[in-house]
């Protein structure tokens, strides 16, 4: 959360590439106008949502020879920046894994996700330990979480396959079918997995998942909860505004 605003003069328009899933884009716009204590609309960070449902499959791509999604994630980053955006943010975290592609395509910096989430961490008085991480079958087979972890100090816990088909993936569907009240259960039973096997925190690590453990019942959680959603938010409004504008409370 920030104080009253002070812009950053460098920071104009921010460009999401959205519509992985187009709910998680739509709901990563909306937390940052709702987590920006404007006084007046003039304050808010001008915004520019490509919400393309149109992109392949990420976790298809990756791991069964689905269609490639970067094609189209490019032709979205070329939109944004030849629209005016001073920086992009993605809110997918299984897009991550095309990352340096990404951002080789356009001049303007990308915000990286993952490490929105380790600078949340340390937000929320988490500087290391065991960290348990929910999310697609490909951002958790392929490390994306767990090498930024590993860097960070901190102990990745990773679910089961067992886990992670019965929890994560029922609770993805179950958000991208628009299903998001059947989607708590699965969410919950994984961060309650996570938890047994020593994690003192969980990231949320699909834009999805932060919809299928809505705000309101994260204290029923005897852990930390790091929001992939309101990570990658907070860290646009510490770019775009004044650095002693920022506070730590959300």
């Amino acid at each position: 959360m920030l104080k009253s605003p002070v812009w950053n003069p460098g920071g104009r328009m921010l460009g999401v590439l959205g519509g992985m899933g187009p709910l998680a884009g739509a709901s990563f716009a909306y937390r940052l106008a709702q987590l920006t204590p404007a006084r007046t609309d003039q304050e808010h960070i001008p915004v520019l949502l490509r919400n393309d449902p149109r992109i392949p499959d990420r976790s298809s791509s990756r791991l069964n020879g689905g269609t490639d999604p970067l094609p189209a994630m490019l032709e979205g980053m070329r939109f944004l920046e030849r629209s005016g955006s001073d920086c992009i943010a993605i809110p997918c975290n299984t897009a991550h894994l095309w990352f340096d592609s990404l951002q080789s395509e356009v001049t303007v910096p990308v915000m990286h996700i993952v490490e929105c989430v380790v600078e949340d961490l340390h937000r929320q008085g988490i500087r290391g330990g065991k960290i348990g991480i929910m999310g697609t079958p490909a951002t958790l087979e392929l490390g994306l979480y767990q090498q930024y972890l590993i860097q960070a100090g901190y102990d990745p816990v990773v679910p089961s396959q067992t886990e992670m088909q019965a929890s994560c993936v029922p609770a993805i569907s179950a958000v991208k079918a628009n299903r998001v009240d059947a989607a708590f259960a699965p969410a919950s039973h994984g961060i309650a997995a996570l938890e047994r096997r020593g994690a003192q925190a969980v990231v949320l690590g699909c834009t999805e998942l932060p919809l299928a453990v809505p705000h309101h019942r994260r204290a029923e959680f005897g852990l930390v909860l790091t929001d992939s959603i309101d990570a990658l938010a907070l860290s646009v409004l510490e770019r775009f505004y004044a650095p002693e504008a920022v506070v730590l409370a959300v």
